[in-house]
């Protein structure tokens, strides 16, 4: 039996200036991943216009996402991590410090395989 966790997660009341940051986005994905002691394969950003960025990071144990909208204060974000080795509640604080939410919201789920 594989457990396996998927965190949901909203940050809530973030400055709309690291929201809109694409390089800083970037930036925090890969440091959520480590922060979880992930393994980090790959990330993939994408800059809209006129606002918003989204990053998905490729892990060895899954993935992690960040969506944002600036206009809203708003990341919505969720990491699913396989293995004992991974702590996914270290990326969602390690993000709700390094976006500066007043707030975060999570739903954590465990799924078996």
């Amino acid at each position: 039996l594989v457990i396996m966790k998927h965190l949901l997660f909203d940050l809530i009341d973030c400055p709309s200036d690291l929201l809109d940051d694409e390089d800083f986005v970037r930036l925090s994905a890969w440091n959520a991943a480590k922060e979880s002691k992930s393994e980090l394969i790959n990330i993939s950003c994408h800059k809209f216009k006129p606002q918003g960025v989204t990053a998905l990071a490729m892990l060895a144990e899954s993935h992690l996402s960040i969506h944002t909208w600036p206009e809203k204060g708003v990341a919505k974000c969720d990491i699913f991590t396989c293995g004992e080795k991974c702590d996914p509640h270290k990326a969602v604080e390690y993000l709700g410090k390094a976006f500066k939410a007043n707030k975060i919201e999570t739903d954590a789920f465990d799924r078996l395989l």
